[in-house]
């Protein structure tokens, strides 16, 4: 009996381990269809609207209105890993940086509506929370007063697109316009794109042909991010939750560093951000250690739109890597200038910290705040658009 005992769980390590190596597998077999979900996109506008594609975005031809579909399409979709992709598809296809920053912009605010949701699972404990709904809420505090802070300059100077411009030629040499550094991308994702526009799609009008293409590369793209969210928290959660102990708790830098590596790990900053709302709640963590975690986040997350930049071949292949490269630099320069700025910094802390206090004395408010955050001003904003013409 006792040999058959230990027998088990000398087979049980190896197990577990074929087991992984079977899910890293899928994961690797996700991330290839990203890259062909992301080319497809790119492919149908192209196909769909030809020369004339940046008409198709009249509908965001201001940069407030691009802000507020980014704030609502993460809000809906919940990833704005998922959103970036889509944009660096729809930039591949036409669509002018100039309207996917804001859009970018919008889509880090979107995201954070999961961590709100989360903490509503401590709401039958005040002090839980009272710390629960502080810790999801500094991660929309920040974001916003980064787009206070960004949108209007970006409008005026153009720096993250000139900085984005400047990064996505020297990566790919320049006016050639040369993907020469990603050419590894091109011969994995051809095909398959080839097969459909020619087999499936190509008796069709080419109209039809590229939103059909689209509206498949979209789709692929929701169920893919999903899948690796999944298989990743299966592989990474427990993982996480350890260097989360060992590293947040060390100093801002430890903590961004390890929310950087995580969000990079399981490809969502919702994950990660949410994973440690439940730890503030129970005390584990104070507020300003949860806070650089959560801008770690803000980093990591920016590397789907980077290898999904990877996937775009052709003349637009360089402002897709432009727009994935300027999504880490916002993210980055937000950091750095309002972490980095002691009367920023404090901005986020205090004002979760006074919205916490307010809806443990009226649960109504977390409803309210959801709601007026990421849908009802959204609104506001693109009738005042509409109005006075921005």
């Amino acid at each position: 009996m006792v040999t058959t005992v230990t027998e088990q769980e000398k087979e049980l390590p190896s197990s577990t381990s074929s087991s992984n190596v079977l899910q890293w597998f899928y994961v690797a077999m996700l991330v290839y269809l990203l890259l062909v979900a992301v080319s497809l996109i790119g492919g149908g506008f192209k196909i769909a609207a030809g020369d004339q594609a940046k008409e198709l975005f009249a509908f965001a031809s201001n940069p407030i209105t691009a802000l507020v579909v980014g704030v609502v399409a993460t809000a809906l979709i919940q990833s704005s890993s998922t959103v970036t992709a889509i944009i660096v598809g729809l930039v591949a296809g036409g669509l002018p940086v100039s309207i996917a920053i804001p859009m970018v912009m919008g889509a880090n605010i979107g995201t954070t509506i999961t961590n709100t949701i989360v903490s509503l699972g401590h709401v039958k404990k005040e002090d839980e929370f009272r710390r629960a709904f502080a810790a999801a809420t500094i991660h929309d505090f920040f974001n916003v007063i980064s787009v206070i802070i960004f949108l209007p300059l970006e409008i005026a100077f153009g720096f993250l697109e000139k900085i984005g411009a400047f990064l996505a030629e020297f990566m790919v040499g320049g006016d050639a316009m040369s993907t020469k550094g990603f050419n590894f991308i091109k011969p994995l994702v051809k095909p398959p794109v080839t097969f459909l526009q020619d087999n499936v799609f190509g008796l069709l009008p080419d109209t039809v042909s590229g939103i059909m293409m689209i509206v498949l590369g979209i789709t692929m793209i929701l169920l893919v991010i999903t899948m690796i969210g999944k298989l990743l928290k299966v592989l990474m959660v427990g993982r996480a939750r350890k260097i989360m102990h060992t590293a947040v708790g060390r100093g801002p830098i430890s903590g961004m560093a390890s929310g950087t590596l995580i969000t990079t790990l399981v490809q969502s900053s919702s994950t990660t951000t949410s994973l440690i709302v439940p730890l503030a709640g129970t005390g584990v963590f104070t507020l300003r250690q949860v806070y650089p975690f959560t801008l770690g986040a803000n980093i990591g997350t920016c590397i789907t739109a980077l290898l999904a930049a990877t996937a775009i071949t052709g003349p637009n292949a360089i402002f897709a890597l432009q727009i994935a490269l300027i999504h880490f630099m916002y993210n980055l320069i937000g950091v750095i200038v309002i972490y980095g700025i002691p009367f920023l910094r404090e901005i986020p802390i205090l004002a979760a910290e006074k919205l916490a206090d307010a809806t443990v004395k009226n649960k109504l408010y977390a409803v309210a705040y959801v709601g007026s955050v990421f849908f009802v001003a959204p609104g506001i904003l693109i009738g005042l658009s509409q109005h006075f013409g921005w």
